[in-house]
């Protein structure tokens, strides 16, 4: 399933934040964002459904692009440029 724009052909960093649960993996991607520079794109892999609200709702307030998001099988995915 996919919500977002488009899907990038590459990213800058990727987090595994899967088996970890709410709010672990945002809390997570906010670190790795703290580390890119502006227009970096991060790549978040996650288990948890309630990651598809967080990171929704993250991008919206925090100003970053949510390029792309993915849902097979349960795992989440998701493609996020910071800002």
């Amino acid at each position: 399933m996919s919500d977002a724009v488009g899907h990038p052909a590459a990213c800058d960093a990727e987090l595994d934040a899967s088996g970890l649960n709410c709010p672990l993996p945002l809390l997570k991607a906010k670190m790795e964002l703290n580390r890119l520079a502006s227009g970096a794109v991060l790549k978040v892999t996650a288990t948890d459904a309630g990651s598809q609200r967080d990171f929704r709702t993250f991008a919206k307030l925090a100003g970053h692009a949510l390029l792309h998001e993915e849902n097979a099988d349960g795992i989440y995915r998701y493609w996020l440029r910071k800002a």
